[in-house]
């Protein structure tokens, strides 16, 4: 199984902003237990749809200017982007099933 690649505040120009993917960012921090719980679901969405959609994890305390920049105040925070812009945000740990509902025009 593919596990998420890690971003950080250097490289999250050149891993999400400029990519011509769709990339979904996992805001999340080490002492969180509900991004502990959804990180898993997410590399199991990642690889069974690693053709439509690239998963990438950005821990808020050793990166906080990413962080600051997209304001998240809440993890776990899991936002789309494509073409350098947001156009979706999920926040919260939730089961695999909603998580592919919440993102399934990313996934179609």
């Amino acid at each position: 199984m593919s596990t998420a690649k890690a971003v950080t505040d250097a490289s999250f120009e050149s891993d999400v902003i400029t990519s011509d993917k769709t990339i979904l960012v996992d805001f999340w921090a080490e002492w969180c237990g509900p991004c502990r719980a959804v990180s898993p679901i997410l590399d199991q969405i990642a690889a069974e749809h690693s053709d439509k959609i690239e998963i990438v994890k950005l821990n808020v305390d050793d990166n906080p200017q990413t962080a600051a920049k997209y304001q998240i105040t809440s993890i776990p925070a899991m936002k789309v982007y494509r073409g350098g812009e947001v156009v979706k945000t999920v926040i919260g740990a939730k089961p695999k099933q909603a998580l592919e509902a919440d993102l399934a025009e990313f996934l179609a």
